[in-house]
C-alpha cells in the first residue's frame, strides 16, 4: 500500500489580509498591515499537515492550468503528499481562491470556487482511492458536481473496508441538507465545529445536536475552538480542553485538528488519545499565519509535539 489516507477534495491558495479596521467603508481605500499568501482549502490543509505528522497521504482533486494551481500543488508536494491523481481542468476554469479578511473580533471569508465546482465522480480513480486505509472528504458543500454521488463514494469505501471521515465545513447557500443525509450513515468520524453541528442536526442545543448526529455517524467530534473539543461514540463521551498558545490566527486550525485526530486514529488510538493529538495539532497551527505555515518547519513541529506528548 503506497499511502494510508486518500483525500478527495479541493486545492487552492488562501490570501489572508491582516490589520483591517473594524468597519470597512465602501468606495474608500483601506490600508492593511500585512498579508500572507499560503496553501488554503480545507482538504489541502488537512492533507499537508497530516503528511507532515508522518501519515502517508494522497489527494484526488482538480486544479486550473494556472500559476495558483501550480503554487498550491508545489506546497503539497513539499510535504510529501501524492499528487498523481490531481487533474488539470480542460474547461479553462481557474483554480479557486479564498481571500480572508482578518478583523479584530471576526473574519470574512470570500471564496471564488473555480475548479472546486467541477470535480466530478467521473474524475475519480476509484481503485486508487480504495487502495488506501482511510477516505477523508472536506468542504462537502463546495463540491457541487460531486455531491450527488458522494454517498456512492462513501458507501463503496465502506464496502471496500476503508474507514471514513467527513468535515463538511460551511454551507455558503445555507441549506445544510440535500445529499448530506445520504452520506452520514457511511461516515465513521464526523468533524463539525459547534455551529456546523447545530446546522447539520437542525437543533440549536449543542448536546441535543450531538445526540442526534451520534445516532447516525459512528463517531462525532465537535471542535469548540479555544474551548477544546468533545467526542461522542455511542453512549461514550470525551472532552478535551483547548491548549493555550500564543496565536497568530485561526485559519486552518480545524483542518489541522482533523489531521491530528486521524493520524492517531490510524495508529489504533482511543478517541480520548485522538483528541489529545488533535488539540495539539489545531493549537500548533495557530502559532503561525495561515493553515500550513507552522507545519512547514519540520524541526519546529517535532519540538512542539515532543514538548507536549510522547506520541506523534
Amino acid at each position: 500500500m503506497a499511502f494510508d489516507v486518500c483525500v478527495v477534495g479541493e486545492i487552492n491558495p488562501d490570501l489572508i489580509l491582516y490589520g483591517l479596521p473594524k468597519l470597512l467603508k465602501p468606495e474608500e481605500e483601506t490600508l492593511v498591515e500585512g498579508f500572507r499568501c499560503t496553501l488554503g482549502s480545507s482538504s489541502a490543509i488537512f492533507a499537508h499537515n497530516l503528511a507532515v505528522l508522518g501519515t502517508r497521504v494522497a489527494i484526488v482533486s482538480k486544479i486550473g492550468d494556472d500559476a495558483l494551481g501550480k503554487m498550491a500543488a508545489d506546497w503539497l508536494a513539499s510535504a510529501g503528499v501524492d499528487l498523481s491523481r490531481v487533474r488539470r481542468a480542460a474547461s479553462g476554469t481557474a483554480t479557486g481562491l479564498s481571500v480572508i479578511l482578518n478583523q479584530p473580533e471576526h473574519r470574512f471569508i470570500l471564496t471564488y470556487p473555480g475548479t472546486m465546482f467541477e470535480l466530478t465522480f467521473a474524475d475519480l480513480d476509484l481503485d486508487f482511492i480504495f487502495s488506501a486505509r482511510h477516505l477523508h472528504v472536506s468542504s462537502f458543500f463546495l463540491h457541487r458536481a460531486l455531491r450527488p454521488r458522494m454517498a456512492e463514494l462513501f458507501r463503496e469505501a465502506k464496502t471496500r473496508g476503508l474507514s471514513t471521515s467527513l468535515d463538511t465545513n460551511d454551507d455558503p447557500e445555507g441549506h445544510w441538507a440535500g445529499h448530506l443525509s445520504e452520506v452520514l450513515p457511511y461516515v465513521d468520524i464526523l468533524f463539525p465545529n459547534e455551529r456546523e453541528a447545530k446546522k447539520i442536526a437542525g437543533i440549536e442545543d449543542l448536546n441535543q445536536a450531538i445526540d442526534k448526529l451520534a445516532r447516525v455517524c459512528r463517531c462525532v467530534v465537535v471542535k469548540l475552538g479555544a474551548a477544546g473539543a468533545v467526542a461522542r461514540k455511542g453512549q461514550e463521551r470525551w472532552r478535551r480542553g483547548g491548549l493555550r498558545v500564543e496565536s497568530k490566527d485561526v485559519v486552518g486550525a480545524g483542518d489541522s485538528f482533523d489531521a491530528g485526530y486521524i493520524h492517531r486514529f490510524l495508529q489504533g488510538a482511543t478517541p480520548e488519545e485522538c483528541l489529545e493529538l488533535a488539540d495539539l495539532a489545531g493549537a500548533f497551527s495557530t502559532t503561525h499565519e495561515g493553515g500550513t505555515e507552522a507545519f512547514r518547519d519540520r524541526d519546529a513541529v517535532s519540538a512542539f509535539f515532543r514538548a507536549h506528548t510522547k506520541t506523534i
